[in-house]
């Protein structure tokens, strides 16, 4: 089979192995083989919390998008401290690595750790390090990372303060964010956040990247997603 028969287009049903296209090469991804199942056993948990809704098992189109912003950036990112924030499938973290970072992959998903982790192995891309991490909860040292980035990890309002505090605690004094949006509602609150010096903090955030990326699953149109930078003003 060709790469391009291979390559996941318009799927019209859940599948446990996709392919995607990214920085000119075919990547080839496991993930859980039945979300219903997932999901409807979050459903049924009367303790469940809706931010822990399986969405890590979707490949997003802003990570997708985002895979080749990283790779216009290689020269940043080559043998740099750099974090993936909500990795879900790994897919960003095993690019940063393929390119050269030094990258840790965070979520707060045991289990998605566990399909990035093989997801790296399938890829033949040495394994980035890879952390169970909630970002409202930081577990790592202040300031160690040069570049910090994430791919469609805001859908509700209230991440927006707890993503700019983890910023502030994460980031490099001159390190710079990079996070990848397909036009949700959620940015505006975002950008307002960082214009209104969020969380005590001065940011400024400029679009840099946009792209157009075809849908995993069969849609009528394809995703256009922005990547924004965030820096400290």
């Amino acid at each position: 089979m060709s790469e391009n028969d291979e390559e996941s287009r318009g799927l019209s049903a859940y599948a446990p192995h996709i392919a995607v296209r990214a920085c000119g090469r075919l990547w080839r991804l496991d993930r859980a083989a039945d979300l219903e199942t997932l999901w409807n056993a979050m459903c049924d948990d009367p303790d469940a919390d809706d931010e822990r809704l399986p969405y890590w098992t979707e490949l997003w189109p802003s990570t997708v998008a985002l895979c080749d912003w990283l790779q216009e950036r290689r020269a940043e990112i080559d043998g740099r401290f750099c974090l993936d924030m909500g990795c879900g499938l790994g897919l960003a973290s095993i690019v940063a690595r393929w390119l050269g970072a030094r990258v840790l992959g965070m979520d707060y998903e045991p289990d998605a750790l566990r399909f990035a982790r093989r997801n790296a192995a399938t890829n033949d891309v040495p394994q980035p390090g890879w952390a169970v991490m909630d970002w409202r909860r930081p577990a790592v040292r202040r300031g160690a990372f040069a570049r910090i980035w994430g791919g469609d990890i805001m859908y509700e309002r209230a991440f927006v303060s707890p993503v700019l505090r983890f910023l502030d605690h994460a980031l490099a004094p001159d390190g710079v964010a990079w996070l990848a949006e397909p036009g949700r509602t959620v940015y505006d609150a975002f950008l307002q956040a960082l214009s209104g010096g969020g969380c005590g903090v001065r940011w400024s955030g400029r679009p840099v990247f946009a792209r157009t990326v075809e849908p995993i699953y069969a849609q009528p149109v394809p995703v256009s997603v922005r990547v924004w930078e965030i820096r400290r003003a």
